[in-house]
């Protein structure tokens, strides 16, 4: 039976295909959230008990290393069981862990909360881009998968909104047992237990969306498949990307983990491997962990520190928004090469600033706000662009588990060491070792990173093939 009589009362959908991302991009709300509400608790957590520099980098990266152990997960369990049920997974570990972070009876079960709830990051950190970039069509692949950086960084600011609030009200808020302990005594408790409400709406939301089209094929279920990439963008598309994925499956029916290490994908592998882990080395967590420290040093209070991290936490947001409108436009190399180079300048001169004194006036606040500019526009978006469009569908899961495992041993490092660097090395030269680590990520760009702005994720595929055999020819 033809695809068209097959699905001939199937109409395509913009809202659906944007609400369907929406709900996926949630993972990177919670992400976001939980990423950044650590900010506002560390002090308070250090004096409730009595923590050193290595218990307070524990605090903070214990979460990271539950990442890890969710990124290592995630690839395989997506792969056989498909990836709305690993989000579903990772929405309930959100919950747990809000919920034992908030009514945690010692340091020891909160640090096991966090992480169970780095566990929740790490799969929905690879698993939700992962999701956007099979479902939606070539043409907008770039703008949707950046809908997860932008819910990423609301995710942010939100928690900045929340730790600022409850910082300042706290004393007032509630009253009676365990309320007033919760949201006035011990007020982290209230900062971390929110993360209970998106975790609930994420694990609502997934039950009313679809599988990825892209995992349904892989398991032969062609039909359902064929209806969705109908709704999503139309017959002749969905034909085309039919026929794009039947003849790639037919060329490569390996799917084990070892046809990344093939030459043919070397450069892909490169690439997964290295621009994640850049992304975070940058210290781009290192602001958003220890930006009320950071600012400290640059002369504010720490009501004053939060409110500045506040302001971080919006210009993060507002300049993702040029990412979302100007990746399918201007490309992915462009915005990294834009946005990479800016940060580096930026970090440059934040060392600078801290090195000569000058941390009276908004100086310090502006060049960190140009930094989170940069960013937001280059690395953080486009990297989880390029590493959900790089690899082959056969093994793209698992893949994209090995280059996100990158990206949170790059941050779990800089979560542990941040602190110890502020208090050993200083402000100064913690800021150009961020630069020197920035860096190289222009040079990947220049070199290995191909422009995949338009292409379908069987003509990427297409492309390593024919720049290997190009390659082998050539030598």
């Amino acid at each position: 039976m033809m695809l068209k009589e097959q699905n001939m009362e199937i109409k395509r959908s913009s809202s659906y295909l944007y609400l369907v991302c929406l709900v996926a991009a949630l993972g990177g709300f919670l992400f976001g959230f939980d990423t950044a509400v650590i900010s506002g608790t560390i002090s308070l957590v250090k004096n409730d008990f009595g923590l050193d520099a290595v218990s307070e980098g524990w605090f903070v990266s214990c979460a990271l290393l539950g990442c890890i152990i969710g990124v290592v997960i995630s690839g395989k369990l997506s792969d056989k069981f498909g990836r709305k049920i690993v989000l579903i997974l990772s929405a309930l570990l959100f919950l747990a862990s809000a919920l034992g972070c908030m009514y945690a009876a010692s340091f020891t079960s909160l640090i096991v909360f966090r992480l169970i709830g780095g566990i929740g990051i790490g799969v929905a950190s690879m698993v939700s881009p992962l999701y956007i970039s099979e479902f939606a069509p070539s043409r907008l692949r770039g703008t949707m998968v950046s809908l997860y950086q932008l819910a990423l960084t609301i995710g942010i600011v939100t928690a900045y909104f929340t730790n600022a609030y409850l910082a300042s009200h706290q004393i007032d808020l509630f009253s009676g047992n365990h309320a007033e302990k919760i949201f006035s005594a011990e007020v982290w408790r209230a900062m971390l237990g929110l993360g209970a409400v998106p975790a609930l709406i994420f694990l609502i939301s997934l039950f009313l969306v679809p599988e990825s089209p892209r995992w349904l094929l892989s398991r032969g279920r062609t039909d359902l498949a064929s209806k969705i990439l109908i709704k999503i963008d139309g017959e002749t598309a969905a034909r085309k990307e039919l026929d794009a994925f039947a003849a790639q499956e037919t060329a490569s029916e390996d799917r084990s983990l070892s046809t990344l290490f093939k030459p043919v994908y070397r450069k892909a592998l490169w690439i997964g491997l290295l621009l994640p882990f850049l992304s975070q080395v940058c210290g781009i967590n290192a602001v958003i962990y220890y930006g009320p420290r950071i600012l400290e040093q640059a002369g504010f209070t720490l009501n004053n520190a939060l409110g500045g991290q506040v302001t971080i936490g919006l210009v993060n947001v507002v300049f993702t928004f040029v990412a979302i409108f100007t990746v399918d436009k201007w490309g992915r190399k462009p915005l990294l090469y834009i946005g990479v180079g800016g940060a580096v300048v930026s970090l440059i001169i934040i060392g600078l600033l801290f090195q000569l004194g000058v941390i009276s006036g908004p100086w310090i606040l502006i060049f960190i706000l140009a930094f989170i500019a940069c960013f937001a526009f280059s690395f953080g978006p486009v990297c989880w662009v390029v590493i959900g469009e790089i690899f082959p569908n056969g093994i793209r899961g698992k893949a994209m588990s090995l280059a996100t495992l990158t990206l949170w041993i790059g941050n779990f490092f800089v979560g542990q060491l941040t602190p110890i660097m502020l208090q050993g090395l200083g402000s100064s030269w913690t800021f150009w070792i961020f630069a020197i680590c920035c860096s190289p990520a222009l040079y990947l760009t220049w070199k290995l990173i191909p422009e995949t702005k338009g292409r379908s994720l069987e003509e990427i595929d297409a492309h390593w093939q024919r720049s290997y055999q190009q390659n082998k020819h050539t030598n």
